[in-house]
């Protein structure tokens, strides 16, 4: 970015008054795709029982539902500009009513995949036009109005999951996932008429090759690391086939576009990674995670998800003062520090200490995903919806990909490691008689428990390994801790760069 660019100052957009029936249009949608988040998570363990589905399919169910969230925000980031804000929603629109339909209808595994994999395309598709359309809005107050936008993120989980919730367990699981219908239905009726506005790269005529090098061959290579090594999870390819994908983007990317891309850019889509695996990583363990601690207090392990999305619905709306006085840096570095602290008390605390923990954990991850939305469409508006919706996809696909494995590969390490010590202490035999299974994942090889043998352990036994498994469980979030002051890290660092420089200031395109 030149100094120009900073000094220029946006012409029509900056003036012209934003139309609110859009942005409350974009609000709906994004509350459609946390629906179908919360909405499928409580139906999961009903789908095992009525198409008598193993763990490992509901697994796979469930990890349909994230990765092709990356794949259809970049695609459709790379030809939104061409083909219309309007009809990648009506994309997303029908893919919301068609995944309805599809697991409504379900009879076996197969039509539960597929619809819940088209329900994440369409989800994937909802943020590659609301991201865009929001910071072009609002090019003065881009971090505060997509902040708010995201308020409808934890906002859906609360209102879907409440819902769910008070259907009752008898109530047939057709009937909650139906509920994603009544915000699809709101969200088409209300951007139908709405006429959505040209990217504030277009109208600064900033050209697509310019879009393009400001993501540049690293940029490029990371991103499609992640989606190909995922894909090739899911198809089984070979290391050698994943590796030679990944070059030939890589190199006709950089071809293309005679660019590295941003350096400032590059860092966070980096620090993006440590961020995702705080966030949604860990939310997506969370209810499992404490599950044993929460169960001393007669309380359902999800009310915890639901306790701190509520926490994040309500102070999303206040982010604007807040980045006015400290700037989004700034923000995002006391986040890092609540976060940790949170994350900390967690893994240690018993009884009500676990509300205030997670109240603390709450607050800490409240701004992290907006945020760092709001950072790059502040400092790359010449990168248009591609730099910005990048940022999520990678978000997204690294929680997945990362986050949720190295928490359930911490845990295996720690139940591995914890009745090892247990059995050297009592001069037991628990570890070499249940600790067989050998594993090999991304993140190194590890010992689990073999579930078939433990269930004809004799009770006091399968006691020592619940409560030694319960504490490994805990304990994993101690060692996630590590993730957010890596990013308070960066973020220091990053600050006193600004600094140096004059200070953080958002930089603006002029309109031709």
């Amino acid at each position: 970015m030149t100094a120009n660019d900073s000094a220029n100052t946006a012409g029509a957009t900056a003036t012209a008054r934003p139309d609110m029936k859009l942005f409350y249009a974009c609000f709906v949608a994004l509350v459609t795709t946390s629906f179908g988040f919360i909405l499928r998570a409580v139906t999961l363990p009903e789908w095992g029982t009525a198409f008598n589905l193993t763990q490992t399919q509901l697994g796979e169910i469930a990890g349909v539902g994230l990765w092709p969230f990356a794949i259809s925000i970049v695609l459709f980031s790379l030809i939104i500009d061409k083909i219309g804000y309007k009809t990648a929603m009506i994309f997303a629109l029908i893919c919301h009513i068609s995944s309805a339909i599809l697991t409504i209808f379900a009879t076996g595994y197969w039509m539960l995949y597929i619809g819940t994999f088209i329900v994440a395309l369409g989800n994937g598709t909802v943020e590659a036009v609301v991201n865009p359309v929001v910071a072009t809005m609002f090019p003065r107050e881009k971090t505060k109005w997509l902040n708010i936008l995201h308020a409808a993120w934890p906002g859906g989980l609360v209102l879907g999951g409440i819902m769910a919730l008070l259907m009752g367990p008898g109530t047939a699981w057709e009937y909650k996932i139906a509920l994603i219908l009544l915000p699809t239905v709101a969200y088409g009726i209300m951007m139908i008429a709405r006429k959505f506005p040209l990217n504030e790269r277009v109208q600064a005529g900033v050209s697509y090759k310019e879009m393009l090098q400001e993501v540049g061959a690293i940029g490029a290579l990371i991103i499609v690391s992640l989606i190909v090594f995922q894909l090739g999870a899911v198809f089984s390819w070979s290391l050698t086939l994943n590796i030679s994908i990944i070059a030939l983007v890589t190199i006709l990317f950089g071809i293309y576009t005679r660019s590295l891309g941003q350096p400032l850019f590059i860092i966070l889509l980096l620090i993006m990674i440590p961020l995702a695996t705080t966030e949604l990583g860990t939310d997506s363990w969370i209810t499992d995670l404490m599950t044993p601690a929460m169960s001393e207090l007669g309380l359902q392990a999800g009310w915890i998800l639901v306790y701190t999305s509520a926490i994040m619905f309500v102070l999303r709306f206040f982010a604007g003062p807040i980045v006015h006085k400290i700037s989004p840096l700034g923000l995002l570095a006391i986040c890092s520090i609540i976060a940790a602290l949170g994350l900390y008390m967690l893994s240690f605390s018993s009884g009500v200490m676990i509300l205030l923990a997670a109240t603390i954990y709450g607050l800490g991850k409240t701004f992290f995903w907006p945020t760092m939305l709001g950072l790059v469409a502040e400092r790359f508006p010449k990168g248009g919806a591609l730099t910005l919706n990048i940022t999520g996809g990678l978000g997204m696909i690294a929680a997945g990909v990362i986050g949720a494995g190295i928490l359930g590969f911490i845990q295996d390490k720690s139940v591995d490691a914890n009745i090892l010590a247990y059995d050297k202490a009592n001069s037991t035999s628990i570890h070499s008689t249940y600790v067989t299974e050998n594993k090999t994942s991304v993140f190194g090889d590890y010992q689990a428990l073999d579930q078939s043998k433990l269930a004809q352990a004799s009770a006091a036994e399968q006691q020592t390994v619940t409560e030694i498994r319960d504490d490994a469980k805990k304990e994993a979030l101690r060692y996630i801790v590590g993730f957010p002051l890596f990013m308070l890290f960066c973020y220091v660092a990053l600050i006193l760069y600004f600094r140096s420089r004059g200070g953080y200031k958002a930089v603006t395109l002029q309109t031709q």
